[in-house]
């Protein structure tokens, strides 16, 4: 009977290590960009995940001198504030944050189509 004691497996908790190591994935702070059809040929790019401490709307206005194109910046409830946009500008601000020092290219993920 002590034998069949010794073999009983205790409860195991998958997500220990997680929540042991909170500093898993949420340590990469990735910034975002993507792109979203409006109607037609017309998209918006946004760019979320920018840290707090960065002026949005210098960047934004940066961003709109450079590409010759208009945005905004939105203040979201879940997202916090993401920059838009008017076209596909995705490739374009990926090497506008990495060249100005803002984000490294190994934490912008792009996505869409």
């Amino acid at each position: 009977m002590s034998e069949l004691d010794a073999n009983i497996p205790t409860t195991f908790d998958p997500f220990a290590d997680a929540n042991a190591e909170d500093s898993g994935a949420g340590t990469k702070e990735y910034v975002h960009v993507r792109i979203q059809q409006r109607n037609g040929r017309k998209s918006l790019t946004t760019v979320q995940g920018l840290k707090k401490e960065f002026s949005y709307n210098k960047i934004l206005k940066d961003l709109k001198k450079e590409f010759c194109c208009n945005g905004t910046v939105v203040q979201d409830p879940e997202l916090g504030q993401v920059i838009q946009l008017q076209g596909d500008q995705r490739k374009n601000v990926s090497t506008f944050l990495v060249q100005a020092g803002i984000v490294k290219k190994e934490n912008i993920k792009i996505h869409g189509f």
